[in-house]
């Protein structure tokens, strides 16, 4: 069809799927049972305020929350806010603007998830790309590892190292991203002290990420060692140096898609490991919304998500059209 027919059709695919998710993430946290307010009052009522009071207060947050609008009225002011680039405020720290929250959790977010998905993906698909090529030994011994970390959880390899290099051996602090006392501010004294906080969920992430693109990578290599156009091109006497580049190259293909999906999806990577390290991150940030009803930062968190899923899948479509040859034969065929 086309290149350029190609990358149409696939631009308008995406934007339905983004149109489709805008509606659903205004949709689903209004789903959850109860309301934010209640959570409020009720924690005031616990304070002794009286009943009237209470009533009072409630009438004034809805009121102020635009809980007291309609659904569809809700929805326009949801459309219209975003385009604005306003996310609205927190409820649960009212009035703390979303954005604000989102400014302070997204860099722990980013130091930590984009180094461990970079670093994992380089070292995990040439250490399958290795595998693949020698067997043997090595090749076992390869697999098996990446298979154990590919296969454990999140949190089960978090707790392990937690325990292990923070409590027992004490190499490490045990939770946090920085000394208390300390404040995040742009310099050489903060940064040295944040990195001791950094390394172990690091290295609780990129072990993950290691193991999985090794065992992707293995799987795919082998696959293609095994085509018939690698048995026909070594008929001819193409050299290895020559028809390695080819079958890796071809075997690279998912693995660029599984590399988009891992950026794309860092915050919910990173949930269970922030929760366990105690990290200031998004993904704590939205367990913690979820928790409080948080309507703004629960919509504004996954809009990021939904927004850089889709952005890494349709970038991952638009570089398949260009390095895919059955793309490129398809627009050279074009009238």
């Amino acid at each position: 069809m086309g290149l350029r027919r190609y990358l149409a059709s696939k631009t308008g695919w995406y934007l339905g799927a983004l149109v489709v998710a805008v509606v659903l993430n205004f949709l689903l946290p209004r789903l959850i049972p109860g309301n934010p307010v209640d959570v409020i009052v009720s924690g005031l009522g616990q304070g002794g305020l009286s009943s009237e009071a209470q009533r009072q207060i409630y009438e004034q947050f809805m009121k102020e929350f635009g809980l007291d609008q309609p659904m569809w009225n809700q929805f326009v002011t949801y459309i219209t806010s975003i385009f604005q680039g306003n996310l609205g405020k927190s409820f649960a720290f009212y009035p703390t603007p979303v954005t604000d929250l989102i400014a302070q959790s997204l860099p722990f977010t980013l130091v930590l998830q984009i180094p461990a998905i970079l670093l994992g993906w380089i070292i995990g698909n040439v250490l399958g790309a290795v595998a693949a090529y020698k067997g043997g030994a090595w090749d076992k011994s390869v697999f098996t590892t990446s298979l154990v970390f590919n296969s454990m959880p999140y949190y089960c390899l978090s707790i392990i190292l937690l325990y292990v290099l923070a409590v027992m051996l004490g190499w490490f602090p045990p939770g946090g991203a920085y000394s208390l006392g300390n404040s995040p501010e742009w310099s050489m004294a903060f940064f040295t002290d944040a990195l001791q906080y950094w390394w172990l969920p690091f290295i609780s992430l990129l072990l993950i990420n290691i193991g999985g693109q090794a065992v992707g990578m293995r799987s795919m290599a082998i696959y293609e060692l095994g085509s018939d156009y690698v048995n026909y091109s070594r008929s001819l006497g193409i050299g290895d140096a020559k028809m390695t580049t080819y079958i890796f190259r071809n075997a690279m293909l998912p693995q660029i898609t599984g590399l988009a999906l891992s950026i794309g999806t860092m915050v919910g990577g990173a949930l269970i490991t922030e929760l366990v390290f105690s990290y200031p991150g998004m993904g704590t940030l939205l367990f913690n919304a979820i928790a409080a009803n948080d309507y703004p930062v629960v919509q504004a968190v996954t809009l990021i998500i939904t927004v850089a899923v889709l952005v890494a899948n349709y970038m991952v479509e638009v570089l398949y059209g260009f390095i895919d040859p059955r793309i490129r034969a398809s627009k050279s065929g074009e009238k």
